[in-house]
C-alpha cells in the first residue's frame, strides 16, 4: 500500500516523465491579489499566465499545491469533520498546460497515471463531459467524449450539466468545459445491486470525483458573452487527501495516513479512542483537520486577527477550540500540543513547518487560551439570557439574542442550541437567520464593484521601469470602468510604467499621465494577477494618443527612504536581538514605515536605542545600493539573501544589498543609505502572539518630530519660569501636588466623618424603619463611602437615599439593609424609577443602587420619590 508521501512523489515524477516542470507549492495566503484572500484551487498561482498579462516560462507545470476554502461559493466548513471528504486544507496535485497540449494529451495522461501507475481499478471509474447549454450556443463536449471512449464503456461517461462540468474563474474571465473522474468505492455487492453511473454527483461519501480536467477555451466577458481564448489552457486538479483514500482502500479520507496519526495524538491527549463515540470522532475530525489549516496560514504570513483573512483563519481555530471543549472535554489550550505530529506527517514535503515551529505554537497557544476564556464569558451570558426567558416562562431566547452572541463575543450558534437544548430551551432560528442574512447584506453592499470589460487598444504586455524612471512615455494597452460605493473609476494598463503598484508592503505610487491635450490624475497603482493596474477617476479624451507617465517624486523618494530603512532595521534586529528575528510583515508609506518581526518578549528601551544607533550609523555612512535583477534564486540564497515565509519567488528574483543588509525585494529603494537621512523608532508593541510591531519615521519626519518636542520642551521650560533644572523644577511640583492632594483628602475624611455623625443625629424612624435622607452638593464617591459606613453601622432597618450634585450633575443614591431587601424592597429599582425626575437613568444590586441625570432641580422630588415608591 502507497503511503501518503509516495502518493505525492509518484504524481510530481510522472508528470516529470511527460516534460512538466515540477513548480513548488504557492502560499495558501494570498498576498497581493485583491480578488482572493487564499489560494482556493491550483490556478490561482498561474492566473497572471492564463489571463494573458505574463508570459509562460514553462508550457507544462506540475505540482502539488495547498489549497483553503472556506468562504464564497467553495465553503465547505460546516461539512467539514462531519463527512467523509471535506476539508479546509486540502492539496490538489495538478497537471498544466499553457498553449502546449489539450484534451487528448490530459486525457490519455490521466488515465496512464491512474491505471497504469497506480493500478487504480479501470472498472471502477466514471468520466463526466459537458452536455452543451443550447441557451449560450455550445454543443455537448464530444471531443472529450470520443477521448474517453478508447478506454472507458460509453456507459460509463456520463453528461453533465453547467453546473458540474463547465469551469469558470469567475463573473468574467477564463472558462470551459471540463471532465471530471469519479471512483466508486463501495463494495463488489453494493455496487452488484445499484450502479455507480446512478450515483456520481449524487453526494454519496463512497462515489466521489477525485480528479477534474479542466479544458479553458472560451473568456467570459461582462455581459456574459463567450468568445474564444487565444490560447488554451489544461488546467486539472486531483484532491490529493481523495486520491490517498481509493489507493488505501478506505472509505474515509480521516482513515488515511494523511490524518490518523493526528487523530491518535487528539485521541491520546482527551484519554479517548476514535471509533467509539459519533460526537468525539466529529470533534476528532474537525481539530485534525483545523489544525493543518491554521498551522500552514501561519506559516504563509496570515496571522489569526478580526479582519479579512485573519478573521477567517481565527474562526477556524475557535471552531476547532469549540469541539474540543464541548466534546473532548479540554477546557484548557491543546491544540498547539499537535504540531510535532504535523510537522513529522508533512515537514518533509513543506520544511516551513518546523522552521516556524516556536511561532506557529505561540501564537496557537494564546489564541486557545483567549477564547476559552470568551467561551466562558459567552457561557455566562447565555445563561443569563436563558434564565431571563424563563422567568418571562419562555422556552425560547430571541434570535437577536443569539446573534449579539454569536457576532459580538464569537460565540458559536451551534454552542449555544447545544447548551439551550440541555434547558430545554430554543433559539428563534428565523430571527437569528434574519440578523445573519442583514450582516451579510451590509457586508455585500459595502463590498460591492461593478467591474465593466477590458477594452483593448492594443495588443502587448506591461513592463515596469520604475526601478531606473521616475517619468516614461507610454501607451494605454487597456482600460476598463469600476463603480464601487457610488464612485466611477477607471483601470488603466500601460505597455510601460514607472508607476509601482502597491505589493511587498510598500503602498503603490500616485503622479499623473499627461499629454499635449490633457493630464489625468493617477490617484493609485495596485496589482492585479501580476498586472500594475493605474486607477484615475477620468480616462483620457484620447485614450489612443501616447503620454508621458509621471510618478509623484516626492512620495517616491519618501517612501524608498522608508522602505531602505525596512531593510536596516531587519538587519539591526538581528544583531540586538539575535537571528532568530523573521520578518512578519511591513508597510511602508511616505510618512513613516512598520515593521513586524518574530519576537516572544517586547523589546527593551535599551535594545530600542541600540537598534536606532546601528541604523543611523549605517545612514551616515551613506552605504550605496547594490541592486541584482533577475538573479538565479539558488545564487540569492548562497549570497545570503533573506526571503520572506509565505512569499512566492520565481526561478530569477531581485536582490537589495546594504552593506550586510541581504533581502529578496521588489519595492523601490535609496540610492545610498544616506538619503534616508535618520530613523527614529517612535513605538513598539505587540500585535499577536510572538509577533512584535515596529513604527518609525526617517528624514523630514523626523526633523518634524524633533522640532515639535523641542517646542513643547521650550514651553514647559516656560510654564516653570525657564528653570536651569528642569526635570528638578517638575519633580518639586509634583511633591508639593502630592502634598497639597493628601490634605485634601484628609480634609475630605474629616468632612465626611462630620456629615456622617450628623446624619445619625438626625435618623427619623417611620413603621420601625431608620430614614436617613439629604441633599447636598458632595462628591458621589463621598456619598458611597458615607452609606456603606451607615450600613456597617445600623445592621437592621436602614433606608438610606441621598441627592448628591458634583459638578452640576445630579446623583441619586440609596442604600437598604439585609432585612429590608428579604422584605422586598430593591434599590435597584427604586432608583430606576425616581431618576426620571432628574432626567436620568440608573440601577444596582437589591441593597446599593445609584442613578445619574442632568436636571439637578429635580434631586428634592427624586429624594421624596423613592420615599414614596417604598412606602416609607
Amino acid at each position: 500500500m502507497l503511503t501518503a508521501k509516495e502518493i505525492r512523489d509518484s504524481f510530481k515524477s510522472f508528470f516529470e516523465s511527460k516534460g512538466h516542470h515540477i513548480v513548488p507549492s504557492a502560499p495558501m495566503v494570498i498576498k497581493d491579489d485583491p480578488t482572493l484572500m487564499f489560494t482556493n484551487a491550483g490556478m490561482n498561482q498561474f492566473k497572471d499566465i492564463i489571463l494573458g498579462n505574463q508570459p509562460a516560462k514553462y508550457h507544462r507545470v506540475a505540482d502539488s499545491q495547498k489549497c483553503l476554502r472556506v468562504s464564497g461559493k467553495h465553503n465547505d466548513l460546516e461539512e467539514v469533520g462531519h463527512d467523509t471528504y471535506h476539508h479546509t486544507m486540502f492539496e490538489m496535485l495538478g497537471n498544466w498546460s499553457f498553449g502546449d497540449y489539450f484534451k487528448k494529451e490530459a486525457i490519455e495522461w490521466a488515465w496512464e497515471y491512474l491505471i497504469d501507475v497506480l493500478k487504480l481499478d479501470p472498472a471502477n471509474l466514471y468520466a463526466t463531459v459537458f452536455e452543451g447549454s443550447p441557451e449560450e450556443g455550445l454543443s455537448r463536449d464530444n471531443e472529450a467524449s470520443s477521448y474517453w471512449e478508447q478506454f472507458l464503456p460509453k456507459d460509463h461517461i456520463i453528461n453533465g450539466n453547467k453546473h458540474d462540468n463547465f469551469w469558470e474563474m469567475g463573473d468574467t474571465g477564463p472558462c470551459g468545459p471540463c471532465s471530471e473522474i469519479h471512483i466508486d468505492l463501495r463494495p463488489a455487492e453494493e455496487r452488484a445491486q445499484v450502479s455507480g453511473r446512478d450515483l456520481v454527483n449524487k453526494d454519496h461519501p463512497q462515489v466521489i470525483e477525485i480528479w477534474n480536467l479542466v479544458f479553458m477555451q472560451y473568456n467570459r466577458k461582462a455581459d456574459g458573452s463567450l468568445e474564444p481564448l487565444p490560447a488554451k489552457v489544461i488546467d486539472t486538479g486531483m484532491g490529493f487527501e481523495r486520491l490517498c483514500m481509493a489507493l488505501q482502500g478506505k472509505t474515509s479520507n480521516y482513515d488515511t495516513d494523511v490524518f490518523q496519526p493526528m487523530i491518535k495524538a487528539i485521541a491520546s491527549i482527551a484519554g479517548t479512542e476514535y471509533g467509539k463515540d459519533k460526537q468525539k470522532d466529529v470533534a476528532m475530525r474537525v481539530i485534525a483537520d483545523h489544525i493543518r489549516t491554521i498551522a500552514f496560514s501561519i506559516t504563509d504570513g496570515q496571522l489569526p486577527s478580526n479582519a479579512k483573512a485573519g478573521y477567517v483563519i481565527r474562526r477556524i481555530l475557535r471552531r476547532a477550540v469549540r469541539y474540543g471543549y464541548t466534546f473532548l472535554d479540554q477546557k484548557q489550550a491543546f491544540m498547539y500540543r499537535l504540531l510535532p505530529v504535523l510537522i513529522d506527517n508533512m515537514g518533509d514535503a513543506y520544511p516551513e513547518l518546523m522552521a516556524q515551529k516556536t511561532l506557529i505554537e505561540k501564537v496557537i497557544k494564546e489564541e486557545e487560551e483567549s477564547f476559552l476564556h470568551t467561551l466562558e464569558t459567552g457561557i455566562r451570558l447565555l445563561d443569563k439570557t436563558a434564565e431571563e426567558a424563563q422567568a418571562a416562562g419562555k422556552k425560547e431566547i430571541s434570535g437577536k439574542d443569539a446573534f449579539t452572541l454569536y457576532d459580538t463575543f464569537g460565540f458559536p450558534l451551534d454552542l449555544t442550541e447545544l447548551i439551550l437544548r440541555e434547558k430545554g430551551m430554543t433559539i428563534n432560528i428565523e430571527e437569528f437567520n434574519t440578523e445573519m442574512e442583514q450582516q451579510k447584506a451590509r457586508a455585500r453592499n459595502a463590498a460591492a464593484v461593478e467591474t465593466g470589460d477590458w477594452i483593448t487598444l492594443k495588443e502587448g504586455t506591461s513592463e515596469f521601469v520604475g526601478y531606473d524612471y521616475t517619468e516614461y512615455e507610454a501607451s494605454i494597452l487597456r482600460y476598463r470602468q469600476v463603480k464601487q460605493k457610488n464612485q466611477t473609476l477607471y483601470q488603466i494598463v500601460l505597455d510601460y510604467t514607472p508607476f509601482y503598484a502597491e505589493s511587498g508592503g510598500q503602498v503603490g505610487d500616485t503622479g499623473v499621465l499627461v499629454n499635449e491635450f490633457e493630464t489625468i490624475e493617477v490617484i493609485d497603482t495596485k496589482k492585479e494577477n501580476n498586472l500594475p493596474i493605474h486607477i484615475v477617476k477620468k480616462m483620457p479624451e484620447h485614450p489612443g494618443a501616447p503620454m508621458m507617465a509621471c510618478v509623484d517624486t516626492d512620495k517616491r523618494a519618501a517612501c524608498a527612504a522608508n522602505h531602505s530603512a525596512t531593510h536596516l532595521i531587519d538587519a539591526a534586529l538581528r544583531e540586538v536581538l539575535g537571528e532568530h528575528i523573521e520578518q512578519k510583515g511591513s508597510l511602508v508609506t511616505p510618512d513613516s514605515l512598520r515593521f513586524d518581526f518574530s519576537h516572544f518578549q517586547k523589546v527593551t528601551d535599551e535594545e530600542i536605542r541600540k537598534v536606532e544607533q546601528l541604523v543611523n550609523a549605517r545612514i551616515r555612512a551613506n552605504i550605496p545600493l547594490q541592486e541584482y535583477r533577475d538573479l538565479p534564486i539558488e545564487e540569492a540564497k548562497e549570497m545570503g539573501a533573506i526571503a520572506l515565509f509565505g512569499e512566492k519567488y520565481g526561478d530569477k528574483v531581485r536582490v537589495i544589498r546594504f552593506g550586510s543588509s541581504i533581502e529578496f525585494c521588489g519595492g523601490t529603494h535609496v540610492a545610498a543609505t544616506g538619503s534616508i537621512g535618520m530613523l527614529k523608532i517612535v513605538s513598539e508593541s505587540s500585535i499577536a502572539a510572538g509577533v512584535r510591531r515596529i513604527e518609525a519615521y526617517t528624514g523630514a519626519r523626523v526633523e518634524e518630530m524633533l522640532n515639535n518636542i523641542q517646542d513643547t520642551f521650550g514651553e514647559l521650560k516656560a510654564l516653570f519660569n525657564n528653570a536651569p533644572d528642569l526635570k528638578g523644577a517638575i519633580r518639586k511640583y509634583l511633591d508639593e501636588n502630592a502634598g497639597l492632594k493628601k490634605q485634601v483628602e484628609d480634609f475630605m475624611k474629616e468632612k465626611e466623618a462630620a456629615l456622617k455623625e450628623r446624619l445619625l443625629q438626625n435618623i427619623q424612624e417611620k413603621n420601625g424603619v431608620k430614614v436617613i435622607k439629604f441633599c447636598a452638593p458632595l462628591p458621589a464617591e463621598m456619598v458611597k463611602n458615607i452609606a456603606f459606613q451607615l450600613r456597617g453601622e445600623i445592621t437592621e432597618n436602614l433606608f438610606f437615599v441621598a441627592g448628591s450634585k458634583e459638578n452640576d450633575k445630579p446623583m441619586l443614591t440609596v442604600m437598604i439593609s439585609d432585612n429590608l431587601v428579604a422584605g422586598g424592597l430593591k434599590a435597584g429599582n427604586l432608583v430606576k424609577e425616581a431618576a426620571k425626575l432628574i432626567q436620568g437613568g440608573g440601577g444596582g444590586q437589591p441593597h446599593f443602587a445609584t442613578a445619574g441625570g442632568k436636571n439637578p432641580d429635580g434631586l428634592n422630588a427624586a429624594v421624596e420619590k423613592v420615599l414614596e415608591l417604598a412606602e416609607i
